[in-house]
């Protein structure tokens, strides 16, 4: 009777040590998986931010350019404009042909002008709108690396 008292009490302490390794190993599980869900939690809310940020400089950029636009057409039609009047009012044909070529010329340079401006303005606007999403990624490979540890 000793043997199975002795072979009883040892199962007892085996199963009584599992189930306090067993709940400490839950319990260190569970708390692990809590952190993590709080790190892509904090993650999402990071990234919702940004976008939010970078649409928010984006629609800015967008009005900005539209604004160029505007004042460049109004500009344009005004010179146009003027030139006309300046042609129709002209008393020889080679004074029409010389405010015309001049309207050319200016009309071209004034184009070139604006043409780089926008695409200043639009790389200024895309540079800018991309800045708050650019550590993003790194961020993810962070939750995911720090998830592993």
């Amino acid at each position: 009777m000793t043997k199975a008292k002795t072979a009883a009490d040892k199962a007892a302490a085996t199963a009584e040590f599992a189930m306090a390794n067993g709940t400490e190993a839950f319990k260190a599980g569970f708390d692990k998986a809590i952190k993590n869900y709080d790190a892509v939690l904090g993650y999402g809310k990071e990234t919702a931010e940004a976008v939010m940020k970078s649409a928010t400089v984006a629609g800015k950029g967008v009005e900005t350019l539209n604004n160029e636009i505007y004042a460049y057409s109004k500009a344009s039609l005004e010179d146009s404009i003027t030139a006309t009047k300046a042609i129709m009012g002209s008393k020889s044909l080679h004074e029409a042909f010389e405010y015309q070529s001049d309207l050319a010329k200016s009309a071209f340079e004034s184009y070139i002008a604006e043409v780089t401006k926008f695409g200043e303005l639009f790389t200024a606007t895309t540079k800018s709108s991309f800045a708050p999403l650019q550590g993003r990624a790194e961020a993810w490979l962070d939750v995911v690396q720090s998830a592993k540890a």
